[in-house]
């Protein structure tokens, strides 16, 4: 665990944690567990991480694949979303 009681990040989940955390109403509140629809995010700002996230990470993202985090539940799951992307990459 991290010290402020969550599990610290690796150089990638930090990097996604900070992207989200742009567009978030609650910057500071965000972490891991924060469920999405607590963000305030709308559907133009997740398509503008998505944007930010391809070129931070050299990766495509398909609309079917954006379609379908809109079904994800939490931050880390867009974290090991885009992991799993990337390890594909590599």
């Amino acid at each position: 665990m991290g010290v402020d009681g969550h599990e610290p990040l690796d150089a990638l989940g930090e990097s996604i944690l900070a992207r989200i955390r742009e567009h978030s109403e609650e910057p500071s509140s965000v972490n891991l567990d924060t469920p999405l629809s607590h963000l305030g995010i709308h559907s133009l700002e997740l398509t503008e991480i998505i944007f930010d996230l391809e070129e931070d990470f050299g990766i495509e993202i398909e609309m079917n694949t954006a379609q379908a985090w809109e079904n994800l539940e939490k931050v880390r799951d867009i974290v090991e979303a885009v992991r799993t992307l990337v390890n594909a990459k590599s």
